[in-house]
């Protein structure tokens, strides 16, 4: 059976897990619709465009049958610089950017969805296309979404990134039950965020978020919301790092030192951070946040 093939075929590259789904309505539309017209996105506008190929992700594909979702683990080691300093895990700050990583992996399934259904084509997204991954990540059976509104995959955690295809090969799509939440009363990450950014269960004020704030804002950092960068100068992984579903594992240093990256220039980072997961927010926005966090 071709989904049990793929499947193997998946975990053999790495991939945690995979559900697949038909494209339609994505299950949380709705309750995405409502979080846009009672949040704060910053500068990400791009959240409220497309809306249309959000609840109808056919219009983003040509002949779309099947909606295939993965999760790929990244590290629960925080990378770290020898200063005590620390970036989030996505990072990765030794690999290439998990953009580059995860399309050459992905596009090895695509090679085999075509080989077993020939003439059907294949589109891979990554942070890439208006879907709402965190949904059909639940509709396949992959996880379920945490209070942090990140996906949870059972016996992992959260600590993965997501990655669909979207394909007009016609799988056939197995009964799954969708997952719930298992949070139970938990309330863990909300109580630990440091900004108050998860206002509510599975609602968060992006524009208070510390990893908006210190990737995607391009506004300067205040120096209320420094104080409260801990030591992380790249992302915040609070609330995943409270979460009892996520294991904990000691930093690894593996960043330079803070001073060495504010004394950097674009030739340094260039060699330094190349096709890195740092590479679209530049060195200006490193040292940005890295000064933010020092209070300099």
């Amino acid at each position: 059976m071709i989904n049990q093939a793929l499947t193997e075929r998946a975990k053999e590259l790495g991939f945690i897990a995979i559900g697949f789904s038909k494209p339609r309505t994505p299950i949380h539309f709705d309750f995405f619709l409502s979080w846009l017209e009672d949040s704060e996105v910053g500068d990400m506008t791009y959240l409220k465009r497309n809306v249309d190929l959000r609840k109808d992700p056919g219009r983003l594909f040509d002949g779309l049958q099947t909606i295939i979702s993965l999760a790929y683990p990244y590290p629960a080691s925080k990378p770290s610089t020898p200063d005590g300093y620390a970036a989030s895990r996505y990072t990765t700050p030794q690999q290439e950017d998990y953009h580059l990583r995860l399309r050459r992996l992905t596009k090895q399934l695509c090679t085999l969805i075509t080989e077993s259904f020939p003439g059907s084509r294949s589109r891979v997204c990554i942070d890439s296309a208006p879907v709402l991954e965190r949904s059909f990540a639940v509709t396949g059976g992959t996880g379920f979404v945490g209070k942090n509104t990140m996906v949870i995959v059972p016996g992992h955690g959260s600590y993965c990134f997501l990655v669909e295809i979207l394909t007009t090969a016609p799988f056939q799509i197995p009964p799954v039950m969708e997952m719930e939440s298992r949070c139970g009363t938990c309330t863990k990450c909300i109580e630990a965020c440091p900004t108050g950014a998860l206002r509510a269960p599975f609602h968060i004020d992006v524009s208070r978020c510390l990893s908006y704030l210190t990737i995607e804002a391009k506004h300067d950092i205040d120096k209320k919301m420094g104080e409260k960068m801990g030591n992380t100068f790249f992302g915040c992984d609070v609330c995943q790092e409270v979460c009892p579903f996520n294991k904990a594992e000691i930093p690894t240093v593996s960043l330079p030192s803070t001073d060495r990256i504010v004394q950097m220039s674009e030739v340094d980072f260039k060699r330094t951070f190349g096709k890195t997961a740092f590479e679209r927010a530049g060195l200006n926005k490193l040292k940005r946040n890295i000064r933010a966090l020092l209070n300099q």
